[in-house]
């Protein structure tokens, strides 16, 4: 779909990002510019996309839209509601986003976690979400499954109040006061709130953030709950989208059976915003901890329903969203004073926000650097940007469309797009009619939009580095001595209709796309898979190397050298290659993780030819410029210092090297040291080229929707004549990797301030990634940590509240398997948190293994839930390359099936007990050491404090 109005504002309240610190590409030696005579006009690319569906409305108000697609049997449900935070009334914020979780608490008929039913039928791609304007959920089903999706919908949809209970209000009220925590926690975190704030003084309806504060969460009583319920989710004030293996004569007489009994409500007539505009720029200036000084300016700016839309998307791009925006051109690749910059016009119903800003390069005067990012406005905004610039901008965001609508539900695919029209705009083929202005879009238009409204006041915010100077804001419960697991009153369910639960049809087993195996020239293996959804080829070159292929002394070479092969070729410039990428509408990126580095090209297949050509000689001929290699180095050390701030990156970066070991090839996070990348210089990003990247270390991957025998000889020119030229081939020595200790310890990194601890613990296991028992292991973990309803977050999120989410991962790598437990808690809560972990996780080796329901649970989940696992052509691809590491046949995933039915709970135990043992893992904890010391000391563990270097 159109991104304009999917990116939350969060996401551009602070812009300290740095590229990738994996980012490479490929090309050959006579690799010339494309021409545009080889690329496909905009409008045969637009003529491309097209959602047809039909609507029809019941008698009690619901909208329902239903899109036909057959290409799985998976249907996408999107239920959509008219109601988001700027709907909510002084003393109440934060309501709809409460609601939100306590539609997924149960209702009337079905009582127990949505999430249980949701495993029950398969489903995929399932979650919900609060904005400013509307709540929605949604799932991937399986076509079988989809009458008892409709009934679970509007079971919450028209039987939920007598669910809802006090015990339930007070739990998910601390969940949603933990998400609240576990955002502000981060470097940064507290910046949005000031952006809303100034740009939508109260009492404008946006004026306050969507999870809302803390004393209004506080406040909420059941009374209060059950009115905002009663007047804002009536079928009338609900949009259910069906995408995918449906007809509407299909669907129409389940609506009706599910919904149709269900009583209008009130209308939630979506609150009247106009359009702020600031008397005067404002200019704050706020510390966090932070690796380097960020500037961000911010302007008010029309909503969804303005023509000026498009327009100021596109220029937005053009100035410091796509890669060879003006602003990167200027500050970060040609003056090397910033490490990063951004542009966005983030659009809501109401009201929009237009954003600019840069992140200066350590050392770098930050008022310099705002002064050219000034000019660089002034001057688009004075001359336009050119037609060249346009046509770039709007073919990315034409390619994205295409892209996204391979996806029936999801975040963001059909179901989305047509809902999100229809709610926000009365139109569900409102995507349509802004890719038509796409195509026609003049840089007088795109100059016009910008002059109109980024000449007004605007709000500048500086982040510097520092200690937080402002307050969080806390719950009333902290500190409190009350009982957390005291029995609360009002804790009656009532059913107001009995509505059995319809059975889940026979569903379709997995049918993964025949993979053909063919070779190239030089011998190079090729597997090809044909997806004919949309029309997009997905191209991966994959090589035996991965940042386990880093010297020890060199930790991060590998990133560090992947992120420099698209940023220039001995035929194209850093510049040429962004701006090439951008006219094709091609993607092409880097990474692969520990094992592997790779090379993927998503491309219109319309532009295959020019977009595989860029590839290859982006693959086959960096030149690894010394002045590139001094700007992509500044950008990777700043985004090491910045993972160094927040809990999460000091987490994995101290506890990795704690159970690999440091001088194995798992012995770092992935993106090396300060002082390691510091001394990485252009001789070894050549010989890592010459160990690695070479063809007879390569796979090359292709799922397309184009036959073989039409693309190979593409992918033969590409690759198949490209001789190797190595020096001695590299080795990876994996007998270095520790064994987990003998004993259990914390270690404590103090990081004062901290709202919220982040515990990660683990250890390393003696499964294997390539053998058929890992399956078995990976499903006893779903019991204990590996989903929403494992153990450790059913008890630290949904029965103490005291977390937003807690995970316990299998972390497969080639040459090792671990076990990874993160769980970010509230600072008060950390000792008692970590207690439980270690006694669900100690109970569930012993006494208490996976139960009964568990595994008809687990095994039912994961064989319903195959089909949509593999709807996309992407999905493909990457399992495809899966199977390649771990020397798998590529039908593997069609046998899981039988492999899962022929599970039991005592094979599940054997596994989980044979690789995990809890007195020999490592815990990390993250937090304010004066607060948690105290806490962990009754556990009676080794304790280890570190002091973070400023």
């Amino acid at each position: 779909m159109l991104r304009f109005a999917s990116t939350s504002l969060a996401a551009i309240a602070i812009a300290t990002s740095v590229p990738a610190l994996a980012d490479n590409h490929a090309a050959k030696p006579e690799a010339a510019a494309t021409s545009a005579e080889a690329i496909a006009p905009l409008p045969d690319l637009i003529d491309e996309v097209a959602i047809p569906y039909t609507q029809f409305e019941l008698d009690n108000g619901l909208t329902v839209i239903v899109h036909e697609d057959r290409k799985a049997p998976i249907v996408g449900v999107a239920m959509w509601y008219n109601v988001g935070s700027k709907d909510e009334p002084e003393g109440k914020t934060g309501f709809a986003h409460l609601f939100e979780h306590l539609m997924f608490n149960g209702s009337e008929n079905a009582p127990g976690d949505y999430f249980q039913y949701l495993q029950e039928m398969g489903a995929t791609d399932y979650n919900g979400t609060t904005s400013f304007d509307r709540t929605n959920y949604f799932q991937t089903v399986p076509s079988g499954a989809l009458e008892r999706a409709l009934w679970l919908e509007s079971d919450r949809m028209g039987y939920l109040l007598g669910a809802v209970t006090q015990e339930k209000l007070d739990n998910q009220r601390g969940v949603v006061q933990n998400e609240k925590r576990q955002g502000d926690n981060q470097p940064g975190g507290l910046v949005f709130y000031e952006i809303v704030e100034t740009l939508f003084p109260k009492p404008h309806p946006y004026g306050h953030t969507p999870i809302g504060s803390m004393a209004d969460l506080d406040a909420a009583s059941m009374e209060d709950v059950r009115a905002w319920f009663r007047d804002k989710y009536g079928p009338n004030n609900a949009t259910l989208v069906l995408a995918g293996d449906i007809s509407a004569d299909e669907a129409r007489p389940l609506v009706e059976k599910y919904f149709g009994a269900i009583e209008r409500g009130p209308v939630n007539t979506p609150a009247a915003a106009a359009i702020p505009e600031l008397d005067e720029d404002v200019r704050t200036v706020m510390k966090d901890q932070v690796a380097a000084t960020n500037i961000s300016r911010y302007w008010t700016a029309p909503g969804l329903d303005s023509r000026d839309l498009v327009a100021l998307t596109v220029g937005a791009e053009i100035l410091g969203g796509l890669s060879s925006s003006r602003l990167d051109n200027a500050l970060v690749r040609d003056e090397q004073i910033a490490v990063g910059v951004s542009a966005g016009n983030f659009s809501f119903q109401r009201v929009g926000v237009l954003n600019v800003g840069a992140t200066v390069k350590p050392g770098e005067d930050a008022a310099k650097v705002e002064a050219r990012m000034d000019e660089i406005i002034a001057e688009l905004i004075a001359e336009g940007p050119t037609e060249d610039e346009v046509r770039r901008a709007a073919t990315q965001q034409v390619a994205s469309t295409i892209r996204g609508l391979e996806q029936v539900g999801g975040f963001g695919g059909k179901a989305v797009t047509l809902a999100s029209g229809e709610v926000f705009v009365d139109d569900p083929e409102f995507y349509a009619k802004q890719l038509e202005i796409l195509a026609t879009l003049t840089p007088a238009e795109v100059q016009a939009a910008m002059q109109r409204w980024m000449t007004r006041p605007a709000m500048t915010l500086v982040l510097e580095p520092g200690e937080r100077e402002d307050d969080y804001e806390e719950a009333a419960s902290v500190g409190d001595s009350e009982d957390a697991d005291a029995d609360p009153a009002d804790n009656t369910l009532t059913v107001s209709v009995e509505r059995p639960k319809p059975e889940i049809e026979t569903l379709a087993e997995l049918d993964f796309p025949t993979v053909q195996e063919t070779t190239l020239s030089n011998g190079m293996k090729v597997y090809y898979a044909q997806r004919d959804a949309v029309p997009v080829t997905r191209v991966a070159i994959s090589f035996d190397a991965g940042s386990a292929a880093d010297p020890v002394a060199k930790r991060g070479l590998e990133g560090l050298a992947m992120s420099l092969y698209d940023e220039g070729t001995t035929t194209r410039s850093s510049r040429e290659i962004a701006e090439e990428r951008e006219r094709l509408g091609a993607v092409i990126s880097t990474g692969g993780g520990s094992d592997r580095s790779t090379f993927t090209l998503t491309a219109l297949t319309a532009n295959l030819a020019p977009s595989l050509d860029l590839m290859t000689d982006i693959v086959r001929n960096p030149a690894f410029d010394e002045g590139e290699l001094r700007r992509v180095k500044a950008q990777t050390i700043t985004g090491i210092q910045q993972q160094m701030r927040t809990p999460q990156g000091i987490a994995n970066m101290t506890l990795t090297p704690l159970l690999y070991g440091e001088d194995s090839p798992y012995g770092d996070s992935g993106s090396g040291t300060v002082e390691s990348v510091s001394a990485i210089t252009r001789d070894d990003l050549v010989m890592f080229k010459n160990r690695w990247i070479q063809p007879d270390n390569a796979e090359l991957f292709v799922v397309s929707d184009m036959a073989l025998e039409d693309i190979k000889p593409a992918l033969d020119e590409a690759f198949g004549q490209w001789a190797a030229n190595r020096m001695a081939r590299g080795l990876k020595d994996f007998s270095t990797i520790a064994e987990a200790p003998e004993q259990t310890r914390i270690v404590l990194v103090n990081r004062p301030n901290s709202p919220q601890s982040f515990i990660y613990g683990g250890m390393i296991t003696n499964a294997r990634a390539q053998d058929a028992g890992i399956v078995d292991l990976l499903n006893a973990n779903n019991a204990l940590g590996g989903n929403f309803l494992a153990r450790l977050n059913m008890n630290l999120r949904e029965t103490k509240g005291w977390s937003y989410g807690v995970r316990g991962g299998v972390s497969q790598r080639e040459g090792a398997v671990g076990y990874l437990v993160s769980a970010p808690v509230q600072a008060d809560r950390t000792g008692d948190s970590l207690a439980e972990l270690r006694r669900e996780i100690g109970e569930f080796l012993t006494d208490r293994g996976v139960s009964e329901d568990e595994l008809v649970r687990i095994v039912n989940n994961e064989i319903r839930e195959l089909p949509g696992q593999f709807e996309t052509s992407g999905a493909v691809l990457n399992a495809m390359q899966t199977n390649a590491l771990y020397d798998r046949p590529m039908d593997y995933y069609e046998t899981l099936s039988e492999r899962y039915t022929n599970q039991t709970t005592e094979s599940l135990d054997a596994a989980a007990r044979e690789a995990l043992d809890l007195d020999r893992f490592t815990w990390v904890v993250v937090g304010d050491a004066e607060k948690v010391r105290p806490q962990l000391e009754t556990l009676g563990l080794p304790i280890e404090q570190i002091e973070l270097e400023q």
